[in-house]
Parts: structure tokens; sequence; C-alpha cells
């Protein structure tokens, strides 16, 4: 497994928790993501991006997600679902990762965390959000 996988599979693991129960005080949750990374700092530091950009931008993906969601509301989909959409939509709006990376990576953790259908559905979902995106930067 690379280590960004792992970083982002913690970091999914926060995101869950957070819509289930709320989040955990930051400190905590970076105390977490260190002792999961066993201290790695660069992957430390990353899995903390990840996890405070995407509390930080949930509101502007969610609104993404739900408009690409063809049928589907948020608060219907798989909290697994929800959440891995939601990292990997932080990851391609702020283009922290290719567009093409960051759906494989969860569809990756799609097919390890969700339901059968959930790689196909997260697959679309996020597929639909990278033409938009690329179709808003070539016509910028």
């Amino acid at each position: 497994m690379s280590s960004r996988r792992r970083a982002r599979e913690i970091v999914l693991q926060m995101l869950y928790e957070a819509d289930i129960n709320g989040s955990r005080d930051p400190e905590a949750m970076h105390r977490f993501i260190r002792s999961r990374l066993h201290g790695h700092r660069a992957l430390t530091e990353f899995g903390i991006q990840l996890l405070e950009g995407s509390l930080q931008a949930r509101d502007e993906v969610d609104q993404h997600l739900g408009n690409l969601a063809k049928g589907w509301s948020l608060s219907r989909m798989a909290v697994i679902d929800r959440n891995i959409m939601r990292l990997a939509g932080y990851e391609m709006l702020h283009v922290i990762t290719p567009g093409r990376v960051a759906i494989n990576e969860a569809v990756l953790l799609a097919k390890r965390y969700g339901e059968e259908t959930s790689p196909r559905f997260v697959n679309g979902i996020l597929d639909r959000l990278m033409k938009q995106i690329e179709s808003k930067g070539e016509s910028s």
C-alpha cells in the first residue's frame, strides 16, 4: 500500500467520525494521524492538510457532489461513500492531487471500505466532478 494511500485511509476514518459524531479537538485529530503514521513527518503533514482542508471545504465539496449526484441527496448516500467523495473532491477542487489520481485512490478506498456498488458509484460522481473542473479550467 502506498504511503499516501495509508494517510488517506486515516483521514477517511476521521472524516467518517466527524460525520457521525462531530469533529474532535483538532490537536487530538493531529495526534491520531501522527500515531497512525508512526511520526512520519511528510505523511503526517499531508494527512493533516487533507483532514483540515476536507473539513473546511466540506460545504463547498458537498454542494458540488450534491449537484452531480443525479437522483441522490448526500444524506441518502452511505456515510463511507460520502466521505470518500468529500476527501477526493477536496483534493480535486483544491488541486492537491491530479483528478485521475484522486479518483483512482477514492475507488480503491471504496473497494476496501464500501459496499459492492460503492466503487462504481464513487467513480461516476467523481468523474463528473473532474469533467466539470476541467471544463471550467478551459473556459478561464
